[in-house]
């Protein structure tokens, strides 16, 4: 796996310096010109950077591997989201804000990296995915920053239908365990999506964004 993440633009270099810094992850077996299709309901005036996952899978790509039950290694995540953060990092040096919005898996990606850079992002949007549950007694848990979290939560948007059929309810519940400490979360469920995205949703989200920019 290359260091270096392939990202895709919304707009010209010359254009984002000290702008809002939006970065997208896509979910499973996806790809990084998905979520590019939300950019005009969100927020306005902002740098868009879709990152793509690092290895293959279905047709798109996945960020780390998982089994038919949705399990997965610690180990592959932080080996996924390591190169993400660095990038991001700095990137975030041009830019007046960073807020990081993941899809399904990407949504993983996305809590995981502010998890890691918890001083470099501002917020995170997170729809119809997961925070990935971490034991203090794993091999990774240092590279999880949550004690800086627990004094400094993290700005979180939280979107999903409750009766999502991808997501297992084990990790909502952990998820949502997770942010009693470690976030500052705005949750809305939006019945009807299934694993999806709706025009409502979108909305709230720009409202969020624009929230936090302010």
């Amino acid at each position: 796996m290359s260091d270096t993440p392939f990202v895709i633009w919304n707009n010209e270099p010359a254009q984002r310096a000290d702008t809002p810094l939006v970065v997208l992850f896509h979910g499973y077996g996806s790809h990084e010109e998905d979520l590019m299709a939300l950019i005009p309901a969100l927020l306005p005036g902002a740098t868009y950077a879709s990152v793509r996952a690092p290895q293959r899978a279905q047709m798109g790509y996945q960020w780390f591997p998982l089994s038919a039950d949705a399990s997965f290694s610690t180990e592959a995540v932080v080996d996924s989201v390591r190169p993400v953060a660095e990038w991001v990092e700095e990137q975030a040096k041009n830019h007046s804000r960073v807020f990081l919005l993941g899809f399904s898996q990407g949504m993983a990606v996305a809590t995981s990296v502010a998890r890691h850079i918890p001083e470099t992002v501002d917020a995170v949007v997170g729809l119809s995915g997961f925070v990935v549950p971490i034991a203090d007694d794993n091999a990774h848990a240092d590279f999880f920053r949550d004690d800086y979290l627990v004094e400094h939560p993290l700005q979180m948007f939280w979107g999903r239908d409750p009766e999502d059929p991808v997501i297992p309810q084990a990790m909502v519940d952990a998820t949502a365990d997770w942010c009693v400490d470690h976030a500052e979360v705005t949750k809305v469920q939006y019945r009807g999506i299934g694993h999806g995205v709706s025009p409502q949703e979108l909305g709230h989200v720009k409202e969020y964004l624009q929230h936090v920019v302010r």
